[in-house]
């Protein structure tokens, strides 16, 4: 399965999955990434580190490691 951190800048998809334990996957959906919920992944840093994605209407800034625990 996909991930996050797979997807092309300007594309949006839906989360299927959140696969982190604990603490990790409760910060992931505190900051409103949920099952179903649309992603459109905005910028990519130059290196690679962070992605930056609009979710719910607002602008978020992921690590790497973060997006890919999200399959989509």
């Amino acid at each position: 399965m996909a991930t996050l951190r797979d997807v092309k800048i300007g594309e949006t998809v839906t989360v299927k999955k959140l696969t982190g334990e604990g603490a990790v996957k409760r910060r992931i959906m505190d900051m409103g990434i949920t099952k179903g919920t649309e992603v459109t992944v905005r910028k990519v840093a130059p290196l690679g580190d962070p992605i930056e994605v609009t979710v719910r209407g607002y602008e978020l800034s992921l690590r790497k490691e973060d997006a890919g625990m999200i399959e989509v």
